[in-house]
């Protein structure tokens, strides 16, 4: 069953649509990123089934059976820190935890991360964001 619905999520035409607007690196960044973020989604077993939709006009991924965690949202960053933004609800305590486990990212107030595109993608980092955040209902 996973397997299928990261299969429709690979195929998803508005959130492909939406990441296409923006100009290279942009677009490229955050590709990279839905890509972790599928990753995550199709190879562990705690977070269940993850469904892709658009939310403000980002994509946005979310766990829906069973509802284990929180919502990932991804965008060019228009804050100036960086050029692509990882968001996450801001009343979780993800981005605090976040905070400590990865001092050499860049964070925004209580919801988001920032990447340059000239800087690598902390891809293992990235992983463990997007576990906790899909994982968030499980662990509290």
């Amino acid at each position: 069953m996973r397997v299928a619905h990261v299969s429709k999520m690979t195929e998803n035409t508005p959130t492909l649509e939406a990441i296409s607007q923006h100009p290279e690196p942009v677009k490229d960044r955050l590709l990279q990123l839905r890509r972790l973020i599928l990753e995550v989604a199709e190879h562990n077993d705690a977070i269940g089934e993850v469904e892709e939709t658009l939310k403000w006009g980002q994509p946005s991924f979310l766990t829906v059976k069973p509802k284990t965690g929180t919502t990932v949202r991804i965008d060019r960053d228009t804050s100036g820190e960086g050029d692509v933004v990882l968001f996450v609800h801001c009343q979780t305590s993800l981005v605090s935890h976040w905070r400590a486990l990865f001092p050499d990212v860049s964070f925004g107030g209580n919801r988001s991360v920032h990447f340059k595109s000239e800087d690598p993608l902390p891809e293992d980092e990235i992983r463990q964001m997007i576990t906790m955040a899909f994982t968030y209902h499980r662990s509290r």
